[in-house]
């Protein structure tokens, strides 16, 4: 057959250690002809038909484990018509798109300085090349394989192995007919072809309710807000010479429902803003609403920087929550824990088999008395990943200000360690010279991009 496939490369797409499955599957021209590839685990014939339906070929199955290839008449847009002994499917091929992100992504990520990472990275509901379905990017430059998985491919790594951006380090794949809701990790095969446990998204915006962990695709875009009249005047006035008086919260704590169950983001809107407003406050500091495994953590530990927990609900009743505060007269600052993070292994601890977020060295990426590891503040997408994340919640969550968690311990390398524990910087003192300049930037970014906030330490 022109254009077939060498078995090697066959068994390598099967085996999910092709280094490039772009190049491999979906519609390529081979010796002279456009043949389409395609893996299918569970097909026992697979035929190419237009977007109509129509037949445009039959694809020969090159590989039981269900990978087929065949000629087309010309390269056009085409869906997959699957079947075996028990039923008959179709399937919109990921690999006929092409990719989303662009060399203006490329370059801002590689810089460290894209402030609106969270609009590129994560899972994003778009529509794309005409057709609706969510696109995934994520993070993992020493990866030899990373794949999206969930109910949607039977969590199956080898059926949607993402296309690796060399420049940067990112993966991304769009996969056509996902929507809002979707369940999801990241399967990834470290650098030395380790499989590693399941990871959820550094930049999901939704996750699930512990004791499970996956991410949920969900759309933090386009959330109804009716509390123009207060943005406007955040806007107006610096926040630093205004009166504060702050009413510090956990909201899992404050006051709980029938059965000693958490109130919802609604709930506390209801009960919570009243009665803060009663008080004279003039703020909410809400102790952390990230998503976190643990709960006696109190939120201290996060994992998912991007998510509002869903111990209270889902994303939008956590913006419901802020709106009812604004429109109430009540600002809304949130503890925000940019020094350490959780080992646990769906986080971000050795997330592409590497020390990526963290210091491999222990002696400045771990601290022993919280048994948690420490960002990286040296490397420059560690610093872009969490200036972005304070600048998403203040974007898209209309957050009025951060109290910046454990701001010692990122300050002085000697932080709760004993001597031998730590390094000393280059001139031989015991300051974190990383941290300090990261919290400029921070500062500088936050300031930059929303004048009405304010970043407390």
């Amino acid at each position: 057959m022109a254009g077939a496939l060498s078995p090697g490369a066959i068994d390598a797409i099967v085996e999910g250690r092709h280094g490039d499955p772009f190049a491999v599957l979906g519609v390529h021209e081979a010796d002279g002809a456009i043949v389409v590839r395609a893996f299918v685990p569970g097909a026992d014939t697979l035929d190419a038909v237009t977007l109509d339906g129509d037949l445009l070929a039959h694809l020969t199955r090159r590989h039981a484990a269900g990978f087929f290839e065949g000629a087309i008449p010309r390269r056009m847009p085409y869906r997959l018509r699957a079947a075996n002994r028990a039923a008959a499917w179709s399937v919109d091929d990921a690999y006929a798109y092409g990719p989303v992100l662009g060399s203006i992504d490329d370059w801002l990520v590689g810089e460290g300085t894209h402030a609106k990472l969270y609009d590129r990275l994560g899972a994003h509901p778009i529509v794309h090349e005409g057709t609706a379905g969510v696109h995934f990017a994520v993070w993992a430059p020493h990866a030899r394989r990373v794949s999206v998985v969930g109910e949607f491919n039977a969590w199956d790594g080898r059926r949607h192995a993402m296309r690796k951006r060399v420049d940067t380090g990112v993966w991304e794949i769009f996969v056509p007919a996902l929507r809002a809701g979707t369940i999801y990790k990241y399967e990834i095969v470290g650098v030395d072809g380790t499989l590693l446990p399941l990871k959820a998204d550094p930049v999901g915006f939704r996750a699930e309710l512990r004791p499970s962990s996956a991410s949920i695709v969900c759309d933090t875009a386009g959330f109804p807000w009716s509390d123009g009249e207060w943005m406007a005047a955040r806007g107006r006035v610096a926040p630093t010479r205004a009166p504060m008086s702050l009413y510090e919260v956990h909201l899992g704590s404050w006051r709980r429902g029938e059965g000693h169950r958490w109130l919802t983001y609604d709930e506390l809107a209801d009960t919570l803003v009243p009665y803060a407003v009663d008080m004279g406050f003039t703020h909410l500091e809400l102790m952390p609403v990230n998503e976190h495994p643990l709960d006696a953590s109190w939120g201290y530990q996060p994992i998912g920087l991007f998510a509002p927990t869903s111990r209270h609900g889902e994303p939008a009743a956590f913006a419901r929550f802020v709106d009812r505060c604004h429109r109430a007269g009540l600002g809304v600052i949130l503890d925000w824990v940019p020094a350490h993070f959780p080992v646990d292994p769906h986080g971000l601890a050795r997330f592409d088999g590497t020390a990526l977020y963290e210091h491999a060295d222990s002696r400045l990426g771990f601290h022993p008395a919280w048994n948690t590891a420490v960002f990286d503040f040296g490397r420059k997408e560690v610093r872009n990943y969490l200036i972005a994340n304070a600048l998403y919640w203040i974007d898209r969550y209309h957050i009025d200000g951060l109290r910046v968690d454990a701001v010692a311990s990122m300050l002085y390398l000697d932080y709760s360690r004993k001597a031998g524990e730590w390094l000393p910087n280059r001139h031989g003192g015991n300051e974190n010279l990383d941290a300090i300049a990261f919290l400029r930037r921070l500062n500088e970014a936050v300031y930059g991009h929303h004048p009405g906030a304010v970043t407390i330490a």
